[in-house]
């Protein structure tokens, strides 16, 4: 397949650019913004063949779309997670009444999801998570701790991978649950402070929360999670790149007016940046073509979290030693605001190791691309 953008899609270009650049200055919460996705028909675009969807669109207007909403400066998505991870794995997975429940809402904008996956002791190594499913005639009970579950303090349902044979171990004995947030003292929210001072991750504890809704059968939820993981890396990834073609142009911009630019060490830097982000890009267009090869989201992983990581780092050198200092008007009232770079540096730490860190990425090149021996169990 030949990924390229036709004169339909800049016309779709245009229509996608002129509704943003028209409500985005209005945008008084996130929730209710969602709502107004929801209302315009901009939340379900190419779900066309589950009947549930807003407008028809083609791969190609997915990623206009995609990429104009990173440019307009429009919030982060509350939706995303209902929207591109859970609403396929319904449609591949679910049932017609699972469907016909949970799709309309999070095209509405009206219901948000969060990701019951990793646990403290099952994090990368996602196949040895303990958090229990104990059936009740046709429910469960819910009962264990997630860990770094982002915006689970906004959702109304979280999707949670348990485990429901007891005795099992590894990918088997694993079920694929919707579980209603709302349940006071069944279910708790931490939320958990970063080195940036806010909190987009939360850890959840569920003491016998309920659940009705199994996602395709009990025990078949390890193959319903890694499908949806399959999901995590599409179209998305492209609007993450300009945003990271925006933090790259300030930092040029920051080198430039503090005289780091005439270091021809950090010009080579700031040039090999610069060529690395075209590479991503060309990169992430051949995998949504098919033409990547397996392995493809693996790749992507390893080549932006390293890539950001590197950004934030020239971000704070540019600046010398300014970039240590805080903002004039610090107050015991806002005692830990940062600025933009300092924000990236801090923030980009983790990005080798959340999504499946760096070791995991290159161990599923190595073994499931490359068919290489399977690193023992317990090596160092």
């Amino acid at each position: 397949m030949d990924f390229g953008f036709g004169a339909e899609d800049e016309v779709f270009r245009g229509e996608a650019r002129d509704w943003l650049s028209s409500h985005v200055d209005g945008v008084v919460d996130r929730r209710t913004w969602e709502r107004a996705l929801g209302a315009d028909g901009w939340i379900g675009l190419g779900w066309q063949a589950s009947g549930f969807g807003n407008r028809t669109a083609t791969l190609t207007q997915q990623v206009v779309w995609a990429e104009e909403y990173a440019r307009s400066g429009a919030p982060p998505r509350s939706g995303h997670i209902g929207e591109n991870l859970l609403a396929p794995t319904l449609i591949a997975h679910g049932t017609e009444e699972q469907k016909a429940r949970f799709l309309p809402p999070i095209a509405a904008g009206d219901e948000l999801w969060c990701q019951g996956y990793s646990e403290p002791g099952a994090g990368s190594d996602l196949a040895g998570i303990r958090t229990a499913a104990v059936r009740e005639g046709r429910s469960y009970r819910v009962t264990g701790q997630k860990i770094w579950t982002s915006l689970a303090h906004e959702a109304d349902w979280c999707f949670v991978l348990a485990r429901s044979e007891p005795g099992s171990v590894r990918h088997h004995g694993l079920t694929f649950l919707l579980v209603p947030m709302d349940q006071p003292g069944r279910i708790e929210v931490r939320p958990i402070r970063q080195l940036t001072g806010t909190s987009d991750f939360n850890e959840v504890f569920f003491d016998g929360a309920h659940a009705e809704h199994v996602v395709s059968t009990e025990g078949d939820g390890w193959r319903v999670a890694m499908s949806l993981l399959g999901f995590e890396r599409g179209v998305s990834t492209l609007a993450q790149q300009i945003g990271f073609a925006e933090e790259l142009d300030a930092v040029v911009r920051a080198a430039v007016e503090s005289g780091a630019a005439r270091d021809p060490v950090v010009r080579e830097r700031l040039v090999r940046q610069w060529a690395e982000l075209r590479t991503m890009r060309w990169h992430a267009l051949r995998t949504l073509g098919g033409s990547a090869g397996p392995g493809a989201p693996s790749v992507s992983k390893l080549l932006w979290a390293a890539w950001h990581q590197r950004l934030g780092e020239l971000a704070v050198l540019v600046r010398g030693a300014a970039a240590g200092v805080g903002p004039a008007d610090w107050s015991a009232a806002a005692p830990y605001e940062l600025d933009a770079a300092q924000h990236l540096f801090l923030f980009s730490r983790a990005d080798t190791i959340y999504g499946g860190s760096d070791q995991i990425q290159r161990t599923i090149i190595a073994e499931r691309v490359l068919g290489l021996p399977r690193e023992p169990k317990g090596a160092v």
